[in-house]
């Protein structure tokens, strides 16, 4: 178990026993680049975590241990600046407590895990989550978990400069077994949806595909969706944001919209309509219509959103004619990462084989694969 390994190493480095937090990956069911929409997401927290070992140590310097890195990094209380790598996520969510005004001295941290790093499963933010909780617990700060995620949120913003979303660390920390999170990204309302999938499982296939593309066409694609905004604003003032726009309006306004505008709109608001749907569907146990949802999801992000690759949209065209796989889509920002398919639990072994072997033949790359279920969000465990 990784979390007894933890306990292992950090005796043997500090000498001393620690107090262990879990925090996971997480996946989105359905609703891709609706976050910054004002939109719905359905993410849910899944059984791949990093496991993190924390101690006072009595002194103003924090010592901190990657044990997938192999190596140790320490900064000092009074001179947090950011750095490059690993260490800047601990950092940050340090600089957060302490300008918060949080008591906060020098700790120890050992920490690793099983999130496979790359694969949009959101390390960073389950990393920035359990820094906050370990170091909450630590120096019994009782900090409660949402402000937790909003911490790890602008220790993205302010230390690593990436302006994310709240969803990676609100699932992350807020994650329930068996369960996915209805978030309203405008107001972070939010209610648990029951996965239960019965003879079907979730498995993630991923492309290892990670396009230098994905940055400046998220940008673009922010400033589609705020033109459109603005066009039926004019003829629909109490419209804020995508989420507001009913599809009747953006149809009597589609000759005014410039270039991809019109397609970039459509999506967003169609997909926030298939995550309400595929909310009725799981609470129904109808999986099948899941499928059809996940499906349109993603057609809707390759041709209308154009966030996918040769890769993405290749895996999900083989599982079209696999029976007993109900639906497949991209997961994530988009221009590589994984797929997510829906399929029969007996059928695994005879998915991945064909997978492999396809996805090996087109592009000459491996295939990973990884099974996930759906866990707790970020917790303390005992030993």
């Amino acid at each position: 178990m990784i979390h007894q390994l933890i306990q292992q190493k950090f005796k043997e480095i500090y000498h001393t026993n620690p107090l262990i937090i879990r925090s996971p990956g997480r996946i989105n069911l359905i609703g891709e680049h609706t976050d910054y929409n004002d939109g719905f997401v359905l993410p849910a927290a899944i059984d791949k975590s990093i496991y993190l070992g924390f101690a006072k140590n009595g002194s103003n310097t924090c010592r901190v241990y990657s044990m997938d890195y192999e190596e140790g990094q320490a900064f000092d209380l009074g001179s947090l600046t950011p750095r490059s790598g690993w260490i800047n996520f601990i950092m940050g969510v340090t600089d957060q407590l302490v300008k918060k005004g949080y008591a906060v001295e020098g700790f120890d941290c050992v920490f690793g895990g099983d999130i496979p790093i790359g694969a949009g499963l959101s390390s960073s933010a389950a990393l920035e989550n359990g820094v906050g909780m370990g170091l909450s617990a630590v120096f019994e700060l009782n900090i409660d978990k949402l402000e937790l995620v909003n911490i790890s949120q602008m220790a993205e913003h302010e230390f690593a400069g990436v302006k994310c979303g709240i969803m990676d660390m609100f699932a992350s920390m807020m994650g329930k077994q068996g369960q996915a999170i209805r978030l309203d990204c405008r107001s972070l309302d939010y209610e648990y949806v029951p996965v239960n999938l019965g003879d079907y499982q979730l498995l993630l296939c991923d492309t290892q595909v990670a396009h230098s593309l994905a940055d400046s066409a998220y940008n673009t694609r922010r400033e589609e969706c705020q033109t459109g905004v603005e066009i039926i604003k004019k003829n629909y003032p109490e419209v804020k944001n995508l989420r507001d726009v009913e599809p009747f309006m953006l149809e009597a306004l589609k000759p005014e919209f410039p270039g991809k505008v019109y397609d970039r709109c459509h999506y967003v608001i169609s997909e926030n309509e298939r995550l309400l749907k595929s909310c009725l569907a799981l609470e129904s146990g109808n999986l099948t219509d899941l499928g059809k949802w996940l499906y349109a999801s993603h057609h809707g992000l390759s041709t209308q959103y154009e966030v996918s690759c040769e890769e993405l949209d290749f895996l999900v065209e083989k599982t079209l004619d696999m029976p007993y796989v109900l639906g497949a889509r991209m997961m994530g920002g988009g221009f590589g990462g994984c797929t997510l398919n829906l399929l029969e639990k007996s059928q695994k072994e005879h998915f991945v084989e064909n997978m492999t072997w396809a996805y090996a033949e087109k592009f000459n790359q491996p295939l990973k694969t990884y099974e996930v279920r759906i866990e707790n969000g970020t917790e303390k465990i005992s030993l």
